[in-house]
């Protein structure tokens, strides 16, 4: 009805920003805002540097190769500990081999080179009233130097309280007049064998022991004490022996009826106290801590060397320059 139809403001209307205009399309308006789409790379904390922006030096080369050198040294050295297996020990009050009836497996060799076989013999007593004289069983008799000497080997079980045993002529049907009891002792154990390198303890603190140039006429007194050990490998398996501390003494002994028969006298008494010894191997997080440890501490003790030495010099130069006030 010639009314003019109603437009929208124009784009120059009172309260429009420079801004707004200037960012408008062809048309000169604004164009709405829209959300920015989710970035998950925000989250990097490990933010790039081009390399146009950074400055190799010959220092800085050095460094680097001293110290990826130095990582792999210590790499290798962590994952030779990893792979190996190590030995942790205990002490604790208890009887381990319960099963063993009560019992203690020993092995005994020795040489007596200057005394016949026949006159060899082993006895064995303890405080729960065993008194064995001659004992055969599981044991062998070799003669040595033509028949003048003799090497006893014996394998027996001795009750797990206070005794002894001895190497003696006391089994002999007639006693000779002077028997000669110098010897060698070749080996003196007890329980199982246990052949680990890393464990360095006296299961056989006898071996070796010689006494050929002791008096042949004397008695020889050996004190034993004996301490359980327990060995156990990475399976779980248990293996059980003994280690045992010694000392001797030498002596002729006599009574009212003249001199006694000589004697080798093992004499022992059991400690209370277990010794267990377990493998082990280091676990896998402790591994990988010591690996983290090692690359990142290596790595930050050397930039800090390489920042140090390069603006060292870079002080040098502009006090070369005259630009150092």
């Amino acid at each position: 009805c010639g009314s003019r139809p109603i437009t929208s403001w124009p784009c120059s209307r009172a309260g429009t920003s420079e801004a707004e205009r200037a960012g408008g399309g062809a048309g000169g308006c604004a164009a709405p805002a829209t959300n920015m789409p989710f970035d998950f790379r925000r989250f990097d904390i490990y933010r790039k540097v081009p390399k146009d922006l950074t400055q190799p030096t010959y220092t800085g080369a050095i460094i680097s190769v001293c110290c990826c050198l130095f990582i792999l040294f210590l790499f290798l050295s962590e994952l030779t500990g990893f792979i190996a297996t190590e030995i942790v020990n205990e002490l604790y009050v208890d009887d381990p081999d319960k099963e063993s009836g009560g019992k203690i497996e020993v092995n005994l060799n020795i040489s007596l080179p200057n005394l016949h076989c026949e006159l060899v013999g082993l006895d064995i007593q303890d405080e729960m009233g065993r008194h064995e004289v001659g004992h055969i069983d599981n044991s062998m008799k070799v003669p040595l130097n033509n028949g003048d000497g003799c090497r006893f080997e014996g394998h027996f079980s001795i009750n797990k309280v206070p005794g002894n045993f001895h190497v003696s002529t006391h089994s002999a049907t007639a006693q000779p007049q002077n028997p000669d009891m110098t010897h060698i002792i070749h080996k003196l154990s007890f329980g199982d064998k246990l052949q680990v390198q890393n464990i360095h303890g006296a299961f056989n603190a006898l071996g070796g022991a010689d006494k050929l140039s002791s008096n042949p006429l004397a008695s020889h007194d050996y004190i034993l004490k004996i301490v359980p050990t327990v060995y156990e490998d990475m399976s779980g398996k248990q293996r059980y022996s003994y280690q045992y501390t010694v000392a001797n003494k030498e002596y002729v002994a006599y009574s009212h009826t003249g001199r006694i028969i000589p004697a080798i006298w093992f004499r022992y008494d059991l400690s209370p106290i277990t010794v267990k010894y377990t493998e082990r191997r280091q676990p896998l997080y402790r591994f990988i801590t010591s690996i983290c440890a090692i690359i990142g501490g290596t790595f930050t003790v050397a930039g800090i060397l390489d920042s140090c030495i390069f603006t060292a010099s870079e002080a040098w130069k502009k006090i070369q320059l005259g630009k150092m006030q």
